[in-house]
């Protein structure tokens, strides 16, 4: 039996008028320490959230989650944020904002494969 690791995760959200507190869940945040792993998956449905939210900026919600991945990877392209440790990095990703996009409470759990776990989460919580 393969031995389970610690992971968070958290639920990304596209919150429109943060005010409202509306969102829907477009993605999630998947971080195991012990496997080294930080990654990120999402779904932006433009069709749904045009006829949801008319007039959000796809464009400007795109660059935000290609910043969410290069931070992820830990590419330089991301700037300081990009070039700190993997916990740092999941704990920016994961801190409170009010912004158009946001991520749910961080909420742990056990895996054997954090990528199958990832999968798995964004399946039941997103599609």
């Amino acid at each position: 039996m393969q031995p389970k690791y610690l992971f968070e995760y958290a639920v990304i959200r596209v919150v429109p008028r943060v005010e409202r507190e509306e969102f829907l869940n477009i993605g999630v945040i998947l971080y195991c320490a012990k496997q080294k792993f930080l990654q990120t998956i999402y779904l932006l449905d433009e069709a749904r959230l045009q006829a949801l939210y008319p007039g959000l900026d796809i464009d400007e919600l795109k660059e935000h989650l290609c910043s969410f991945e290069r931070i992820c990877q830990g590419d330089k392209a991301a700037g300081p944020i990009g070039k700190l440790d993997i916990a740092s990095r999941f704990r920016w990703l994961t801190a409170t904002r009010s912004t158009v996009l946001q991520t749910s409470k961080v909420h742990p759990g056990m895996s054997e494969d954090a990528l199958v776990t990832l999968n798995r989460l964004f399946d039941q919580l997103v599609l």
